[in-house]
């Protein structure tokens, strides 16, 4: 249906419109976010999403960190998938600096940020299809992002929040019987998948919900910078592992999921099917991670001393301590450099004054741009599409008030 603007709905509806706010308490706002909506009857006639709840401010913040300490801030922005915002910020500085980092941690990198993108598409589907009044996949996805979970516990020490991807490399080395778990989870995955497919593919509830319901159009999405699933659903083939290469992806083979239709219906599958892409690059990038070898740079200007020299050598004891306590400077400079995050296109610009603070430190997040598109989605459709449009955008509110 062609979208209709605000004032042609008043005029064809001539009645008194009401004014209801959806959330910021509300489970299906999927954190603290406000919609602002103006009804008639059941059809909306606009909505406005009103942000600002979560008072993060980890742009200051990070202004205030030295570069190591300012990766913590970047777990905590989509916290669904940490490894992800971190992989973005690192590569940002290692490009600032010129570090050159080892192949193999690059490789642990784009598994941990495929893990990662699986783990955040288990829990958009879970809660999205609970939106719907579908309770059953909830809890199938809850215990295979467990799996998940556990995989990054046994390598970083935490389950979220990790911090485990750091500038020059990745913060531990990989433990014993990693490539066996990881493998364990690849044997698993087809059989979760079929079981997926089986509650979701055919079932009237979720198709009905979703099919013509929260267009956006490919002129509409461009114009309102929307990236990821999103665009994708709208027939742009845009992932920046395609076009902007990093971390050598592009020595993996991977298909970029597409649809054309730009409803919750196509945003859905879109996601699904990306999973499936996810477990292919886990496939091929897993044999090429050696057991043993280098996992951080040998530049010594950002990665620590090794252990047995901080215990006999003293100026190795307080080149640590300097690293630790003041952190290293970076070159004049700025840059900016984004990954294709599980919601879309995940950057930070960054602008260095020579110190080893940022001057600016600034996130593109996904999900701030994506949640323009929802006036557009919502409008001329119902109240219960609202919850629809919301869950088909799939947002972090963390990643919106950043």
């Amino acid at each position: 249906m062609a979208e209709a603007s605000t004032e042609e709905l008043r005029s064809e509806l001539s009645r008194e419109t009401m004014t209801i706010n959806l959330g910021p308490q509300h489970p299906s706002t999927h954190g603290v976010l406000r919609v602002v909506l103006e009804l008639d009857g059941e059809k909306v006639v606009n909505a406005e999403p009103v942000i600002g709840y979560l008072h993060t401010g980890f742009e200051k913040t990070a202004e205030t960190h030295t570069y190591q300490q300012a990766n913590t801030l970047t777990d905590r922005m989509d916290y669904l998938s940490p490894l992800t915002n971190n992989l973005a910020y690192v590569l940002a500085v290692e490009k600032l600096m010129g570090i050159e980092v080892p192949k193999r941690a690059q490789y642990i990198r784009v598994l941990f940020a495929e893990l990662s993108r699986l783990g955040s598409h288990l829990v958009w589907l879970g809660t999205s299809v609970m939106d719907l009044g579908a309770m059953s996949p909830f809890f199938y996805t809850f215990r295979e992002r467990e799996v998940i979970l556990d995989i990054i516990e046994a390598t970083a020490g935490v389950r979220m929040n990790p911090s485990y991807f750091r500038i020059g490399g990745v913060a531990y080395d990989l433990p014993d019987g990693f490539h066996e778990k990881v493998q364990r989870f690849l044997d698993d995955w087809p059989r979760w998948m079929k079981t997926y497919r089986a509650l979701i593919e055919d079932n009237p509830l979720i198709n009905d919900r979703l099919k013509g319901v929260a267009v956006l159009t490919q002129e509409q999405a461009l114009a309102l910078s929307v990236t990821g699933p999103c665009l994708r659903a709208t027939g742009i083939p845009l992932d920046l592992r395609k076009v902007q290469p990093y971390c050598f992806y592009d020595e993996f083979e991977f298909d970029v999921p597409v649809r054309y239709n730009g409803d919750a219906y196509d945003r859905f599958w879109v996601r699904v099917e990306e999973m499936d892409q996810s477990v292919r690059i886990i496939r091929q990038v897993l044999p090429k991670i050696e057991p043993k070898g280098p996992y951080m740079t040998s530049d010594r200007k950002v990665a620590l001393p090794p252990r047995d020299e901080i215990y006999g050598n003293m100026e190795a004891l307080i080149h640590q301590f300097k690293l630790v306590t003041q952190g290293f400077p970076v070159p004049k400079g700025e840059v900016y450099q984004a990954v294709e995050g599980p919601k879309g296109e995940m950057g930070f610009y960054i602008v260095s004054d020579g110190g080893s603070k940022p001057y600016r430190w600034r996130a593109r997040t996904p999900s701030f741009y994506n949640l323009q598109s929802l006036p557009t989605m919502a409008r001329g459709g119902l109240v219960a599409d609202v919850i629809v449009a919301i869950g088909s955008i799939d947002i972090v509110l963390g990643d919106v008030d950043k």
